[in-house]
């Protein structure tokens, strides 16, 4: 019978991982590129657009002055 027990918690604590598990994750951490990340900031409202199309215009190499 304990067996029984240990076999159905380790399903379950399974299942929940699963579940917390996002989809496309395949247990691999997903990096963001700069732009991925500059592009949600922006998106989140942490830099307004002036600083956004300047930072986009560094990370294409456009901007001499990085300043």
């Amino acid at each position: 019978m304990p067996v029984v027990w240990v076999a159905l918690i380790a399903v379950i604590v399974w299942a929940v991982a699963r579940a917390i598990q996002r989809p496309g994750d395949n247990g691999r951490q997903v990096r963001e590129t700069p732009q991925e990340i500059l592009d949600r900031r922006f998106a989140l409202g942490e830099i307004d657009a002036v600083e956004y199309r300047r930072a986009r215009a560094h990370l294409a190499g456009r901007d001499p002055d990085p300043s």
